[in-house]
């Protein structure tokens, strides 16, 4: 998959993940949040696996294991956000999850020691003044429900890079579906000890929860996962600077919500940073590599040679 369609894969994502708040809002007027874990992401598994049941017979126990690991942070990322939506609001919970970006980026230092560019700098001063200016509504006071968001950005931003680094051993459908069952998994353990699962018991209920599973969670974590083989942590953090932006246009068509003048302002530094983040810096043309070996005692200058992993490299120092 070239690197321009993976990215357009996770803009899709994206678009989906914008319009979760609201179906999450509706799920919550009658479902507990672990049930509407285990409801959402349990559905999502049993719908993938149906369509990829002959693909997963394939699956190894890395793969598993992963999964596992991977399911465990999603629901780390969902409770937070779920108990913060009680005492947040949607906009500051939108800004705070969205903290993403920032995250990334600073982890992939800490962890792989990689140093960051000024251009990416630039990239993620404009995405969190963006996303401040498009959804941060004064006055802002820090809440439970607030900090308990920040949480979930910290935690997914780990979820991206384990992704980054699970898609380059293993099966990538395989692990996006796993994942998925497993998250459910712990969402139902957790309902069974603290709440007392049920069904939604509303038509609206059922169309939250089925938005949910189907297409931000069966479509949006299956793709996140097959997409980020072609790309880097940093570059999927901020293409998801993109979702506050979508949660607002989503909010306009459905919720006849209206962006003020600066949050206008806001989502075109959005759109900015992520311009700026796709300009690459134009290398020097360099002469012929040269290599010397030694031929009984003497030198011998002869150019260098391109190898099959060397073809294979992507841009970001990735192998393919």
């Amino acid at each position: 998959m070239k690197p321009l369609k993976a990215e357009l894969l996770i803009v899709f994502v994206t678009v989906c993940w914008g319009a979760s708040y609201l179906f999450m809002k509706m799920g919550l007027d009658s479902l507990g949040e672990f049930n509407l874990i285990a409801l959402r992401f349990g559905i999502a598994f049993l719908l993938a696996a149906a369509i990829f049941g002959r693909r997963l017979l394939t699956v190894n126990m890395q793969t598993v294991r992963y999964a596992m690991l991977l399911g465990f942070l999603l629901f780390l990322v969902f409770t937070p956000i779920m108990f913060g939506l009680h005492t947040t609001t949607t906009s500051n919970a939108g800004f705070l999850v969205s903290l993403t970006v920032v995250f990334v980026p600073l982890l992939s230092t800490v962890v792989f020691r990689k140093k960051i560019e000024p251009s990416l700098i630039l990239s993620v001063v404009l995405a969190i003044t963006g996303i401040a200016l498009l959804t941060v509504q004064p006055p802002f006071a820090m809440t439970t429900g607030d900090l308990l968001c920040m949480a979930a950005a910290f935690m997914y931003a780990i979820h991206i890079m384990v992704v980054g680094i699970a898609a380059q051993k293993v099966d990538t459908l395989n692990l996006g579906i796993l994942q998925l069952g497993f998250a459910g998994l712990y969402g139902l353990v957790f309902s069974l000890l603290f709440e007392t699962p049920s069904l939604p018991g509303s038509p609206g209920g059922w169309a939250a929860i089925l938005m949910l599973s189907v297409v931000c969670s069966a479509l949006g974590y299956i793709l996140q996962t097959v997409a980020q083989k072609y790309i880097s942590p940093t570059r999927t953090g901020l293409l998801f600077a993109l979702e506050p932006v979508f949660a607002a246009v989503i909010g306009y068509w459905f919720a006849g919500e209206q962006l003020s003048p600066k949050g206008y302002i806001g989502a075109a530094l959005v759109l900015l940073s992520i311009v700026l983040s796709t300009v690459k810096k134009q290398p020097e043309r360099p002469g012929a590599a040269k290599r010397t070996r030694k031929i009984k005692g003497t030198a011998r200058i002869e150019p260098a040679r391109v190898t099959a992993n060397d073809a294979e490299c992507r841009p970001d120092g990735m192998p393919g």
